[in-house]
């Protein structure tokens, strides 16, 4: 199958602007350069606060992040000319002066903003790429974190504002006062922009939530999620995938299936196929019953099927969700449905989620490792990867937990649920297994069935000796980008100049998209500088061939492919490097926890991003060959040549 991908390699390093359209004739040269000033001065002033010596105040270093997302904001406003209307101008003139007025509080040691009621924009330095990133916050009267009261959360999550950059976000909350009647913390999430809550996106929801948990003292019992549109879609994927968390979820408008979604009626290729089964909803409507959920759409909006679809297969799976309409409405809230919807979730937050030994029965689905846990039940290994993977665990009068399993080789259960384990008919220890001395006990599929593993094989277990796929560590390619990751470049050019021009070409691909998408720089080193640290701590995107980049040179032995000079052989086929690119994602042979990565970023890619959420689904799977030509623009046409998954044990299949 041809997958066509055509891109310039532009004069600017970091092209184009996130709204279609470059800067605005209304914004003169003298604002950019106000702006600018005005910019350099801010970075000076959150550099002093950076160096500034121990304070009495803990959250120092929690604050500065407050004041440099004004300036990252600002930062990135200007890189990528977003300038979609006039009053941006005056919107990053204000995170300009937001960032000074909070710089001045914080060398005085008097943050104003840090417990005041009402809304305010909040930073946070993400682990993946080091960048800084935003949300916005609003408190209750009240709110004391050195009190032992703890808050309940709402996390809400935005529909698709093409035009909303971080300049903007900020515009849209900061200063705005607390509305009537709310008594919770309310997180509205940022999410990197665009992208339904997916890949960094997503990775950004939990860090936020972190981030708010560093700050105040949070119920985990009593967090809520909800959004409308592309926030429904974040809703119903980040609320199925991770049922156990939440006390309620509320998805409002938002898509659920692929297919149906982009009215696509032809089937995509078997490895890209098979990795929708990570996001579309759909698929997960069992986890409905671990979690109570409350959709929403309008009478007449043609997203309204999107709720109905989940309703119907749910109910298919003898699981309620329940269904609000807005009688007469497109595409946005009833205010009598908004009311029931809000005290739908209200009522569900005091309750708080069931947890632990009060979560007496469990019933989850999943079709990737990445989403592998429902409380005191985690999938740890599967037979087949992309099917269906099925468990349903009861806490029986008896007080034994009993469990039947589809597609699961690998299990673990929190001790102290129950006294005894039955799995698919064996009866195991649970309670007292392995010594007794870890709180969760593994279970593994043998061929003569399931066997509780001791102390010493769990620890064993644990660092995965076979190196089989586990959570974090199940691929595909994009998987490595929700993690601390960098790219480390060769110190030489490769052998062949045509796959060296092709090599830095996709690096810059990656590196002009993830900055204007994912709205950060990708980090990135030479070869000759990756240390231990590094290694330990990152997954390693490798960029190049064995002859230029000591580092892949170093892993090759261990993955599944034989590289010269001027070719490769994969899956038992020798590609020439001329006119051909392998790239995939396997355990690093340096650090089996980790991530390593050849010549690829995210396999979406920059039209992916502007067509609709729904497209930022993985393109290569775990391993591909791409045959490139470069074209008139400068940049390349790539053809997908070969493309597969590894199974469960980061192998081919025969039939691949």
């Amino acid at each position: 199958m041809k997958h066509s991908l055509v891109c310039a390699l532009l004069v600017c390093a970091f092209p184009g602007a996130s709204f279609n359209n470059l800067l605005a004739d209304d914004v003169s040269p003298e604002i950019l350069a106000r702006l600018q000033a005005g910019l350099n001065d801010l970075q000076a002033k959150v550099a002093e606060l950076r160096k500034s010596p121990a304070t009495p105040n803990p959250d120092h270093n929690l604050l500065v992040a407050d004041v440099d997302v004004c300036a990252k904001a600002v930062e990135w406003m200007l890189r990528h000319n977003e300038f979609p209307k006039k009053e941006y101008a005056d919107q990053a003139a204000s995170a300009i002066e937001l960032g000074r007025q909070r710089a001045a509080e914080l060398l005085k040691q008097q943050p104003t903003w840090e417990l005041r009621p009402g809304v305010s924009i909040r930073g946070y330095v993400s682990k993946v790429d080091g960048s800084v990133q935003p949300y916005a916050l609003t408190l209750p009267a009240g709110v004391n974190p050195l009190s032992g009261d703890r808050w309940p959360l709402h996390v809400k999550l935005h529909g698709r504002a093409d035009g909303m950059n971080e300049v903007n976000f900020i515009a849209r909350h900061e200063g705005k006062p607390l509305p009537k009647g709310q008594t919770w913390i309310q997180l509205d999430v940022y999410g990197r922009g665009n992208n339904a809550y997916r890949w960094a996106g997503e990775t950004d929801v939990f860090e936020a939530i972190a981030d708010v948990r560093r700050r105040f003292r949070i119920d985990d019992h009593r967090i809520t999620l909800h959004g409308f549109s592309m926030g429904g879609a974040g809703s119903w994927h980040l609320g199925l995938h991770y049922p156990a968390m939440w006390s309620s979820v509320g998805p409002g408008a938002g898509f659920v299936d692929f297919y149906n979604y982009q009215k696509q009626t032809e089937q995509r290729p078997p490895w890209q196929h098979a990795t929708l089964g990570i996001y579309d909803a759909i698929d997960y409507s069992l986890n409905a019953f671990n979690v109570p959920v409350c959709s929403y759409g309008g009478e007449l909006d043609a997203q309204l099927i999107a709720s109905t679809s989940m309703v119907e297969a749910a109910k298919q799976q003898n699981v309620d969700i329940r269904l609000l309409i807005g009688e007469g409405m497109g595409h946005k809230f009833h205010p009598d449905s908004f009311k029931q919807f809000m005290a739908f979730h209200q009522e569900k937050s005091a309750a708080g989620r069931q947890f632990g030994s009060g979560r007496k029965h469990i019933r989850f689905t999943t079709r990737t490792l990445k989403y592998n846990s429902c409380d005191w039940l985690t999938i740890e290994e599967v037979e087949r990867v992309y099917v269906p993977t099925t468990v349903e665990a009861v806490i029986n009068d008896d007080g034994n937990v009993e469990v039947t399993t589809d597609n699961v080789s690998a299990l673990s259960l929190s001790r102290d649920v129950g006294t005894l384990a039955v799995i698919d008919g064996e009866t195991l220890p649970l309670a007292d297994a392995g010594e007794g001395l870890l709180p969760n006990v593994y279970f593994v599929k043998n061929e003569q069935g399931w066997v509780d593993l001791n102390y010493d094989d769990s620890r064993d277990f644990q660092n995965n000796p076979e190196r089989n796929k586990r959570r974090n560590l199940q691929g595909p390619i994009d998987d490595a980008f929700m993690g601390p990751f960098v790219c480390v470049t060769g110190s030489h050019p490769t052998r062949q100049s045509q796959h060296d021009e092709w090599v830095r070409w996709t690096l810059q691909q990656f590196e002009s998209e993830f900055d204007q998408w994912m709205r950060a720089r990708v980090r990135s080193i030479r070869d000759m500088d990756l240390d231990a640290d590094t290694i330990a701590g990152q997954h390693l995107i490798l960029f190049g061939d064995p002859s230029s980049n000591s580092v892949l040179k170093q892993v090759l032995p261990a993955l599944p492919v034989e590289w010269t000079d001027d070719s490769f052989t994969v899956n038992g086929k020798t590609f020439s490097t001329n006119d051909h690119g392998l790239s995939l994602i396997f355990p690093n042979p340096l650090n089996a926890r980790k991530y390593v990565v050849i010549n690829s970023g995210q396999t979406f890619h920059d039209r992916d991003f502007r067509a609709s959420n729904s497209w930022l689904f993985p393109r290569l799977g775990d391993i591909a060959v791409r045959k490139f030509a470069k074209n008139a623009e400068g940049g390349y046409d790539e053809e997908i040549i070969w493309a597969a998954n590894f199974n469960s044990g980061w192998e081919l299949d025969p039939v691949d």
